[in-house]
């Protein structure tokens, strides 16, 4: 990546998910600090109002329920971080939506667990409302879903969920702010010769070695999870900033081309990352025959694929199942995957899409398979 291609990563960005730790929202732990957040809203109503759509990825609710009950350090019983996460969210919620009022900016949220990322049902059901939200000019503000779940939740790693959800919309670029400039050779802490690192590789084994140090007494995640994060966000082609939140109108110096933090770069395109990753990862479940028409609709057209435009239905698959699209001679001419259940889809075929809610009763998608979740073959 040349200098030029460096410092455009988010003023070229169309999509950007912004990742803030619980630290720089907080206060360091004293509880939710409504001028950063109203600092944060303006920076990033900046970008959503340059046409960038944007996901904010938030910590805090734990750290805000923890001020609330007069906490001082982070508990360990689960249920004590699940009350916290409860009592906290709906703070930090409230909050966001009244600084991004000022700018007339819409906000919703999201809760998600990594199970909901991992189950293809759900990892659809997420992506298709998370589209939906961004269409509408809404920013989605998530985080973790700390009042249901066990594991995930000792490990404070909405770093990783980050990176999730920028894998899941397919993001240019996801930024990590946090209470530290970047990434060092060694920790700086400890070492006064450490050297910061610019810009490297996402995923260079040599990164991981370097990177270490726990986190604040706030959060638990430190320079290792956000170095795992970026090689995560780059397996879809989502390049990482890691940077420091104290910098003073850090995202419009990030859109004007100031190279800020440490750039973690992925080397594959998305397309060719995404094709890698329906190819690699899923097995095909199912056959879409397709008339001469959805052929052309998808590989001259690049259109999603309409139930009109389908003949015959093979194999038995679910809704989110990955599923081959031939000709009636069986050559392939795209894979992606299906928004309903082979039985679904066996009564919807050769239908406009205005009939699938009398059909069926209930309209999921109007596409068997939509244009994001479809690979098609040159």
């Amino acid at each position: 990546m040349s200098e030029t291609q460096q410092t455009a990563l988010v003023k070229d960005a169309k999509r950007v998910v912004i990742k803030i730790g619980s630290s720089l929202l907080t206060n360091n732990g004293k509880g939710i600090d409504s001028n950063e957040i109203a600092r944060w809203a303006k920076q990033i109503a900046y970008l959503h109002q340059r046409g960038q759509q944007v996901v904010l990825v938030s910590s805090g609710a734990i750290a805000e329920g923890m001020a609330r009950f007069g906490w001082n350090k982070r508990p360990k019983l689960v249920n004590q971080l699940q009350a916290a996460a409860a009592v906290g969210q709906i703070a930090l919620a409230q909050a966001y939506e009244t600084a991004f009022k000022e700018y007339g900016i819409q906000t919703a949220q999201i809760l998600l667990t990594h199970d909901d990322l991992a189950d293809r049902h759900r990892y659809l059901n997420a992506r298709s409302t998370l589209n939906t939200l961004l269409e509408l000019n809404v920013i989605p503000i998530i985080n973790e879903n700390d009042t249901v779940i066990t594991k995930e939740i000792q490990l404070g790693d909405n770093d990783t969920l980050g990176a999730l959800v920028a894998n899941l919309l397919e993001s240019e670029v996801y930024i990590i702010l946090t209470d530290q400039e970047g990434l060092y050779d060694s920790d700086p802490r400890k070492n006064k010769d450490a050297k910061f690192i610019h810009r490297a590789e996402a995923g260079d084994p040599a990164l991981e070695k370097m990177a270490g140090g726990a986190g604040t007494h706030v959060g638990t995640g430190g320079m290792m999870t956000k170095v795992l994060a970026a090689k995560r966000a780059a397996r879809s082609g989502a390049h990482t900033i890691i940077a420091s939140g104290s910098e003073e109108n850090l995202l419009p110096r990030l859109c004007n081309g100031e190279s800020i933090g440490t750039e973690l770069y992925a080397q594959i395109p998305i397309l060719s990352a995404r094709k890698q990753w329906l190819a690699a990862h899923l097995h095909i479940s199912g056959y879409l025959v397709l008339d001469d028409g959805a052929i052309a609709a998808l590989t001259q057209h690049g259109k999603s694929l309409l139930p009109i435009g389908v003949t015959e239905v093979r194999g038995d698959f679910e809704r989110g199942d990955l599923v081959a699209c031939i000709d009636k001679e069986g050559n392939e001419y795209a894979r992606g995957l299906v928004s309903y259940s082979a039985e679904d889809a066996h009564q919807i075929i050769g239908k406009p899409s205005s009939q699938i809610g009398k059909i069926l009763g209930a309209v999921t998608d109007i596409d068997l398979i939509h244009r994001d979740n479809m690979i098609v073959h040159n």
